[in-house]
């Protein structure tokens, strides 16, 4: 037995079917109780797009190579945190052992497992035991080592799901905080479900009742772009003959003298290509003369212009692009913001793109790769504003090569604004980028949000309702019924000699609520300013700042 190309659309189908049936779990799974869970959710958004880019592939070119080429490319595109990029190295690594196969058997699948795990490996600069890499190691070294049996694609998807099952209960064992929260690990109970999902698919197995995936999913472009002149607007993926080998990097070169703001993404075995200009037949041309295109969609920007100029006036709080201008020497900011009142916080102290998103609602890759790409400028510093978008960040930086990019690893956007601050446009980008990393990590931040669940957390127990106070690294600080009590706590922990105290509003806490902790904080305080801002942040009534 084994798959074809849509066999194996049938498989991942099947795949982001059980996970979704699943996610509000995975989601639960979080070493600390609060309430923006989301790993479950950034992988099942992965998979959707993966899994919406496969089915634009025309039926009659469903071999399992191209399809394996889209997933890879859907994935890569709309990854979401660091579960999502891990997912999409994962099926970056299983495309590239598929490749140049019309059907995928039980041999192959066990390569493309292998070179999965060694791909995401390499994505993620200091692998952690006991986490989703664990889990896709042991599956592959499961696979491997695995009697081939009756040779067929079921035996080695039993094997796999039988491994990741053993090791996901063993990742308590090896990473000390899992153990502590009394969970397994999120990431990797999600790649259990995908493998689960794959092999329900091969038992031909109906899909998990009430199950709905998207087909009106779109990876990220540069909607809403305003050309002066404006013409047409042409999307497209290419896929190369079999055997051969795409090169981004040239065919990017050709469309620079061809076209306006042009997004070039992808590897050798499929280019997403997004141009403005006026004679869209030339772009298809030359894309036929590299290979076979799909996902064809030309628009007609003329029509739109009315509302593109509108668009483009709240491009740093929507993430539109703007990238026609030619590019701009001097670094550019691009920032991660959850809530409008730190997005406009951020447009205020020059940010250039702001990207809406933050814990439990991380953009994608392609969304932050469009900001980049939509300064208009040669080099980029991104804040991402939470350790769960940095991965991401990365990702898209390298999407972007005619940019020189870096990412500065603010945790949170009180650190963001700080880092902010320092910026000093005279520096190199590198200097200006360690100025910036470095206030940063000088103020002193901590975030105040709700236990959704009891637990213990350290030698800390905390219960379900209660006010939890936690640091930059997400260590609890401090807990209390009472949120005041809580973030008094909070505070006083603090090291001393801070002059200034920030109190970014979140979103379910109305002025009122804040004026009045405000006030109280102001009353104990002596010698220290206290300043209220709306923040609009989900999930967080308080992110606090102490500089």
């Amino acid at each position: 037995m084994s798959w074809d190309g849509h066999d194996l659309m049938a498989a991942m189908r099947h795949a982001a079917a059980v996970l979704h049936s699943q996610v509000d779990e995975v989601n639960a799974l979080n070493v600390f109780p609060v309430p923006d869970g989301d790993t479950g959710s950034n992988m099942l958004a992965t998979m959707q797009a993966a899994v919406a880019e496969a089915e634009s592939v025309a039926p009659l070119e469903r071999t399992a190579t191209r399809v394996a080429a889209a997933i890879s490319l859907g994935a890569l595109m709309g990854a979401r945190g660091n579960s999502g990029v891990i997912l999409s190295q994962l099926l970056r690594g299983m495309s590239e052992a598929i490749a140049g196969h019309d059907r995928v058997d039980a041999a192959i699948l066990v390569e493309a497992l292998k070179r999965g795990c060694t791909t995401a490996f390499g994505a993620v600069a200091h692998p952690v035991e006991g986490t989703i890499l664990t889990v896709a190691r042991d599956v592959a070294d499961a696979t491997a080592r695995a009697p081939r049996g009756d040779g067929s694609l079921e035996h080695i998807l039993r094997v796999a799901v039988d491994a990741a099952a053993a090791s996901v209960l063993r990742t308590p064992e090896l990473l000390p905080v899992l153990r502590e929260a009394g969970v397994v690990d999120a990431g990797g109970r999600g790649i259990e479900l995908l493998l689960r999902g794959a092999l329900a698919s091969i038992r031909g197995e109906h899909l998990p009742r009430g199950m709905k995936l998207p087909h009106d999913i779109v990876l990220p472009t540069r909607d809403g772009l305003e050309a002066e002149g404006y013409g047409y607007e042409t999307v497209f993926v290419i896929l190369p003959p079999e055997g051969a080998r795409l090169d981004p990097a040239a065919i990017r070169a050709r469309l620079d003298r061809m076209a306006d703001s042009v997004l070039v993404a992808g590897d050798d075995r499929a280019v997403k290509i997004h141009v403005h200009n006026e004679r869209p037949d030339k772009i298809l041309g030359y894309g036929l003369t590299l290979g076979t295109l799909s996902r064809i969609n030309i628009e007609n920007l003329d029509r739109q212009a009315t509302d593109v100029r509108e668009r483009a006036k709240l491009a740093t709080e929507r993430a539109l692009i703007s990238g026609v201008a030619p590019m701009r020497d001097g670094p550019a900011i691009v920032a991660v913001a959850a809530g409008d009142g730190l997005s406009r916080v951020f447009s205020s102290l020059g940010v250039t793109g702001v990207v809406q998103g933050g814990q439990g609602e991380n953009p994608s890759v392609g969304e932050i790769a469009d900001a980049i790409r939509g300064s208009g400028n040669r080099e980029v510093i991104v804040l991402p504003n939470n350790p769960n978008v940095r991965l991401a960040a990365k990702q898209a930086g390298e999407l972007c090569p005619d940019v020189y990019v870096e990412v500065v690893p603010t945790r949170n956007a009180a650190e963001g604004i700080a880092a902010l601050l320092a910026f000093d446009p005279e520096m190199s980008v590198k200097d200006a980028a360690k100025a910036m990393n470095q206030a940063a990590r000088a103020v002193q931040t901590l975030q105040v949000t709700r236990a959704v669940r009891d637990a213990r957390i350290g030698r800390r127990k905390v219960q379900r309702g209660n006010y939890i106070v936690l640091g930059p690294n997400d260590g609890l600080v401090a807990a209390d019924s009472d949120r005041t009590s809580a973030i008094r706590s909070g505070i006083g922990l603090l090291k001393n000699g801070y002059e200034l105290l920030t109190l970014y509003r979140g979103r379910d806490v109305d002025h009122a609520a804040g004026q009045q902790l405000r006030d109280q904080l102001a009353t104990e305080l002596d010698g220290v300013e206290i300043e209220l801002v709306e923040g609009g942040q989900p999930h967080y009534d308080f992110l606090i700042a102490a500089e």
